[in-house]
């Protein structure tokens, strides 16, 4: 379990690193910033590369909606979602704790929003909750689905479910950025967060209970697709 609950806090942690640092540091680079398409990249690449280095440890759920998500399916046992959950928040504070430091080692700095999740006046593009909620719940639904259905080792290769898992957060951030800057993971929610403050804070409930409910969801409804024997 060591070992396992120790994958979980690294994966999320470069998770947060890599797709919340590329949000930070390069999305907005004078003259060659990244933009919305190189900070979806980033996510899907973060989970890609760590679920194949990481995933035959832990199962490589960087996420708490996922935990949630797979337990609901009957593919997680319910005795271990807590200690999964604690992995993936303290390791994305880590990976913003580190994120922090970079972003902040340049005289005049500012973080800014520092890829905070938020509706409303907190929205990339004003949105507000109900359409937070909603787009929220539909795309880790989607999500906790893909992996179901890409780890599902009656009807999936595995070799190759790094790569939908990666495409599909890609996908994820492509359609939501511009809504709620993209959740689908309260741990990654929650660490950026914390070194906010403010309306992070005050918002961060919707980031949790919208991945949790899209999660669950997921988990419950993949056995409606049917099972190839």
């Amino acid at each position: 379990m060591t070992n396992r609950l120790y994958a979980e806090f690294l994966g999320t942690a470069w998770l947060v690193l890599g797709g919340c640092g590329s949000a930070v540091l390069a999305a907005a680079f004078p003259q060659l910033g990244i933009g919305f398409v190189g900070v979806s990249l980033a996510f899907g690449l973060t989970v890609l590369t760590m679920v194949y280095a990481l995933g035959p440890v832990s199962g490589g759920h960087f996420n708490p909606a996922v935990t949630v998500g797979l337990a609901c399916g009957g593919r997680f046992p319910w005795g271990e979602v807590v200690q999964y959950v604690v992995a993936q928040v303290l390791g994305g504070i880590a990976g913003a704790a580190i994120l922090y430091v970079v972003a902040t080692g340049k005289a005049g700095a500012d973080i800014g929003g520092f890829a905070t999740n938020g509706y409303g006046d907190q929205s990339p593009g004003k949105y507000g909750m109900v359409a937070a909620l909603v787009i929220e719940i539909v795309l880790t639904f989607g999500f906790v689905t893909v992996i179901l259905g890409a780890t599902d080792d009656k009807r999936s290769h595995p070799a190759a479910a790094g790569l939908a898992i990666g495409l599909c957060l890609t996908l994820i951030h492509l359609v939501s950025i511009p809504v709620t800057n993209t959740s689908v993971n309260p741990a990654r929610s929650t660490a950026p967060a914390l070194f906010v403050g403010g309306a992070a804070l005050s918002q961060l409930w919707l980031f949790w209970v919208a991945p949790l409910i899209g999660g669950a969801i997921g988990g419950l409804a993949y056995g409606l697709t049917g099972r190839r024997d």
